[in-house]
C-alpha cells in the first residue's frame, strides 16, 4: 500500500519532554520551604498529584511534609486574606447599625 493512501496514520510529532519537578538530589522535607512552597497552590491548599507531574511516592511525600510543616506552624493552613477583610468590614458595618438603633 503506498504511503500518500494512509489517512488515518498519524505524523511523527517531535515533543520536548519537561523537566522532574524534583530532581534526584533534592530531599523531600518539612524544612525546605523552596521546595514545598513549589505544591502549594496561592490559597495554601496542596495541588494535585496530576498538575504537579509527581510520582505518587514524591506526591506522598510532599504531602507528609508540607502537613509537618502546617502543624510546626512553618506554613498557614489557609491563606485567605481577602475573605478575612470582607468579613471584618461586614461585621463592622453590621455593628454601626445595631448601635445606631
Amino acid at each position: 500500500m503506498d504511503k500518500s493512501k494512509r489517512p488515518f496514520l498519524k505524523s511523527k510529532r517531535s515533543f520536548r519532554r519537561r523537566l522532574p519537578p524534583i530532581q534526584s538530589g533534592d530531599r523531600i522535607d518539612y524544612r525546605n520551604m523552596s521546595l514545598i512552597s513549589r505544591f502549594i497552590s496561592e490559597q495554601g491548599k496542596i495541588l494535585s498529584r496530576r498538575v504537579n507531574r509527581l510520582t505518587l511516592k514524591q506526591q506522598r511525600l510532599i504531602t507528609i511534609a508540607i502537613k509537618q510543616a502546617r502543624i510546626l506552624s512553618l506554613l498557614p493552613f489557609l491563606n485567605n486574606e481577602k475573605q478575612f477583610e470582607k468579613s471584618e468590614s461586614t461585621a463592622r458595618t453590621t455593628g454601626l447599625r445595631t448601635r445606631m438603633k
